[in-house]
């Protein structure tokens, strides 16, 4: 008997030690893993710039633990954008990051079929771009991949809204979690209203969106990702967030890619996968036909300033809101520099980022292309 309780003594001892040792091994990449920054990215997600590089620029990060992708209405439908996240994360090797299906609808239910009498009433901008409401809903995600892609995915989005992951992910991790949005307001909206309560236990959100000190795109004074849908924004923008940051067309109409970045970044692609994307995006036969054409890099500066916040060079801190309604300025973004609205959030509104930082993650995202 004397001789048992030894052996279960030293049984134990041995166990004990073992556990403390494999602890002991494993803390150092616990430490690590707590140490990168949550991230959620909301996207209407289209192949390579912008959103598509955005994505990987997060996914690939040391500094990140991208734990999802919610797609959301605005460049593509919900289906478009489903079916692009999917295939570029398959193609990067990240088929452990899920997607997420979110809002695929604006608020104002005829706001596709009026936008021509609205643009011919309320004045055009100097980009033509109609996003989702330029071409008919799709099927399905999977019928997107096919015709797109000419292949089957690999992987398949969550059951779960993406309305539903932002809020859960949220409370499993209050304070921790920055939320990198890019596209419409939708997905944002839903959760506040499913869940007003998460605003102030995010870390913050890091927007690409609106124009405060300058023309609009799409409108002459609004920018597409908040004009698509104004209502949702403006949801979204009045959530008490610890901390909101825009990167909006006062910065990003002077953050360009040359001819030269074209040449150069086209250079680094190796995979087919993503060399047949980069020959079908809508800017390559342009640079190819006008060495002096530029493009814009948006959504990659909102992922660029969630990775490195020291890439902002020049920034203020006002209170925004959005005008939601229907005439001249539906749409537009406002920072007041005097009194602001009841209800109106302060946000930090970025002019000036280090374009060097910010190249340098485009970069070693096409190293691994």
């Amino acid at each position: 008997m004397m001789k048992m309780k030894k052996l279960t003594s030293l049984c134990g001892c041995l166990l004990l030690s073992m556990c403390m040792g494999v602890g002991a091994m494993t803390a150092p990449l616990s430490a690590e893993a707590a140490a990168r920054e949550k991230v959620i990215l909301d996207a209407d997600m289209v192949d390579l710039f912008d959103d598509g590089i955005a994505m990987m620029m997060l996914a690939e990060s040391p500094k990140m633990d991208l734990k999802g992708v919610t797609i959301v209405i605005g460049n593509t439908w919900v289906e478009t954008g489903t079916a692009s996240a999917i295939r570029q994360l398959e193609g990067i090797g990240r088929t452990d990051i899920p997607v997420y299906m979110g809002v695929n609808e604006t608020v104002r239910k005829d706001r596709f079929a009026n936008m021509k009498e609205e643009k011919r009433i309320y004045g055009r901008g100097h980009d033509s771009h109609l996003g989702a409401s330029g071409y008919p809903q799709p099927a399905s995600w999977q019928a997107e991949y096919r015709k797109n892609y000419n292949d089957e995915p690999v992987m398949n989005p969550q059951k779960e809204h993406a309305a539903d992951f932002i809020i859960d992910t949220i409370k499993k991790h209050p304070g921790e979690v920055t939320i990198v949005a890019i596209g419409s307001g939708a997905n944002l909206a839903a959760a506040l209203d499913k869940a007003p309560e998460i605003a102030p236990l995010a870390k913050r959100v890091v927007y690409m969106a609106g124009a405060f000190f300058c023309e609009g795109n799409v409108m002459p004074t609004s920018e597409f990702n908040v004009w698509i849908d104004p209502e949702t924004a403006k949801k979204a923008y009045r959530a008490p967030w610890k901390e909101q940051i825009f990167l909006p067309l006062d910065v990003c109409s002077k953050e360009l890619m040359s001819h030269d970045d074209f040449k150069d970044l086209e250079s680094r692609i190796k995979s087919d996968r993503f060399k047949a994307m980069w020959e079908s995006h809508y800017a390559t036969p342009m640079f190819r036909k006008d060495p002096s054409f530029k493009n814009y890099i948006w959504d990659v500066l909102a992922a660029a300033v969630a990775i490195d916040p020291s890439v902002i060079l020049e920034s203020e801190t006002l209170p925004v809101d959005v005008d939601d309604q229907y005439g001249y300025g539906y749409g537009q973004t406002m920072g007041f520099r005097g009194a602001a609205p009841e209800g109106a959030q302060n946000a930090k509104i970025v002019y000036a980022v280090d374009r060097a930082k910010v190249w340098k993650m485009v970069e070693d995202v096409f190293n691994k292309l």
